[in-house]
C-alpha cells in the first residue's frame, strides 16, 4: 500500500518506530470501530433514528475508499513520515470535533474527516515495517502493525458501549481524542526520515483486476463484508431490545466477541495455508448460518450467545482468508494495488452500513439479519462458481 519504488532504506530506527506506526493503527480502528457500541446513546442524545445514526459508520467508509487510492498517488515523494504526521492531525481534529459537535450534522462531518484520515493511513502506513526494522525482522512488524486492526477492534466497539453508558458518547470520544493526541506524540518522538524517489502510478493502484482470482476476490470481499456491516452495526440495538441484555452486559459480549475474533484470525491463517477456498467458504457459511438464526433465537439469551460467539470466530477468521485468497490470486501485484483492496473493503463497510440502515428503519432488525445472511450465501454463490473457474483458468491454485 506504500510506494512500490522507495529510496534505499537508511539505517533502520528499530522498534520505537514501529510501535508508534502500530499505536496509530490501534488508535484509528479504535476510532472507526467507537460508534458500533454508542448507535442507541447518539440516536437518543441527538434525537435521530438508529439507522440515521449508522452513517457515523458510513461516511467515514466512503470517504476512505476514496481518500486510500487517491492520496496514494497525490502525496507524490512527500516524506511519509510528513504525511503520516499530517493524518495523525487529522485524527486528532476529528475526535475533538466529534466530542464537542451540537448537533448530527457536525458529527457526521468529524466523521467524514476521520474517513480520509483512515484511508491515507491505511494506504501509507501499513507496509512501512519493511523501512523500519532489519530485513529479516520485517515480517514481525508487519504483523505488529497489522494487529492494530484486531486490538481497535477489541476496544472500539466494548468500550464504546461502556463509556457510553457510563459516561455519555461524548466522553467515548474524548477518550479517543486522548489517545490520538498520544499517537501523534509517539509518531513525532520516533519516525524517521522516510523519503520515495517515485510515487504509485494508477497501473500499480489496478493491479488486482488484472486476474479473474483478483476479481472474483473483490466480489466476494464486497458481498462478504456488506452481510457482515449490514447486520453487525446494529448487534447492540439487537442485543438490548431483542436479547435483553443491559448496557454494561452487551459491552462485555461485544468484547467476547472480539476476542474470539483473533482466535478466529489464528484458525482463519491455519486454514487457508492448506486451502484457501475452503477456509473462505466455510468462514463465510458460520457467519451467515448464526446471522440468520438470530432473529428466531435472539430472544433466548443462550441461543444469542452461541450465534454471537461461532459469528466472532467466523468473522475474525475471514479476513485473513480474504487476504490470502488476493495474494494467491495476485502474486505478482505490486504494493500500490493494495489500495484498491482497502478501497474495496471500506466501500463494503459503508456499503453494509447504509443497507443494514436503510433496513433496520423501514422494516426492522430482524430483516437486517436476514439481508446479512442473504448476501453471504450470495458471495459463497460467487466464490464457488466463479472461483472453480478462476481456478481453472489459471491452471494453478491460486484461487482456491
Amino acid at each position: 500500500m506504500t510506494p512500490s519504488k522507495l529510496s534505499e532504506p537508511q539505517p533502520t530506527p528499530g522498534w520505537l518506530a514501529v510501535f508508534s506506526v502500530a499505536l496509530s493503527a490501534t488508535v484509528f480502528c479504535t476510532t472507526e470501530f467507537l460508534p458500533v457500541g454508542l448507535l442507541r446513546y447518539i440516536s437518543q442524545g441527538l434525537a435521530v433514528s438508529e439507522g440515521a445514526a449508522g452513517v457515523m459508520v458510513t461516511a467515514p467508509g466512503l470517504l476512505a475508499a476514496i481518500a486510500a487510492p487517491l492520496l496514494t498517488v497525490a502525496v507524490r515523494r512527500v516524506d511519509r513520515r510528513r504525511v503520516l504526521q499530517g493524518l495523525g492531525l487529522i485524527l486528532v481534529a476529528s475526535n475533538l470535533i466529534a466530542m464537542l459537535a451540537p448537533n448530527f450534522p457536525v458529527l457526521i462531518f468529524a466523521r467524514a474527516l476521520f474517513g480520509l484520515g483512515i484511508g491515507g493511513f491505511w494506504a501509507i502506513g501499513a507496509g512501512l515495517g519493511a523501512r523500519l526494522v532489519p530485513q529479516q525482522h520485517v515480517g514481525r512488524a508487519t504483523s505488529l502493525i497489522f494487529a492494530g486492526v484486531s486490538l481497535g477492534m477489541l476496544i472500539g466497539g466494548p468500550a464504546g458501549a461502556l463509556l457510553g453508558e457510563l459516561a455519555g458518547w461524548r466522553a467515548a470520544f474524548g477518550a479517543a481524542l486522548a489517545l490520538s493526541v498520544g499517537a501523534l506524540l509517539a509518531q513525532l518522538v520516533s519516525l524517521p526520515a522516510l523519503r520515495v524517489t517515485q510515487r504509485v502510478s494508477v497501473a500499480d493502484l489496478l493491479g488486482i483486476l488484472a486476474t479473474r482470482g483478483g476479481r472474483v476476490g473483490l466480489v466476494a470481499m464486497m458481498l462478504s463484508l456488506c452481510g457482515q456491516f449490514a447486520t453487525y452495526t446494529y448487534v447492540t440495538p439487537f442485543l438490548a431490545t431483542v436479547s435483553g441484555f443491559g448496557g454494561k452486559t452487551i459491552s462485555s459480549l461485544l468484547l467476547g466477541y472480539t476476542l474470539l475474533g483473533l482466535v478466529g484470525n489464528f484458525i482463519g491463517g491455519a486454514g487457508a495455508q492448506r486451502s484457501v477456498r475452503t477456509t473462505l467458504l466455510t468462514t463465510i457459511l458460520f457467519i451467515a448460518l448464526p446471522i440468520a438464526a438470530l432473529p428466531t433465537f435472539g430472544m433466548h439469551r443462550i441461543p444469542a450467545l452461541a450465534a454471537l460467539a461461532v459469528w466472532g470466530v467466523s468473522y475474525g477468521a475471514m479476513p485473513v482468508a480474504l487476504q490470502m485468497w488476493m495474494a494467491r490470486a495476485t502474486p505478482g501485484m505490486r504494493e500500490g494495488g493494495m489500495a484498491l483492496f482497502v478501497a474495496n473493503f471500506q466501500i463494503s463497510i459503508a456499503v453494509g452500513s447504509f443497507v443494514g440502515g436503510l433496513i433496520v428503519d423501514r422494516f426492522g432488525l430482524f430483516d437486517a439479519m436476514y439481508t446479512g445472511a442473504a448476501l453471504s450465501v450470495l458471495a459463497m454463490l460467487t466464490i464457488t462458481l466463479f472461483g472453480v473457474l478462476a481456478r481453472t483458468a489459471k491452471g494453478s491454485a491460486a484461487t482456491g
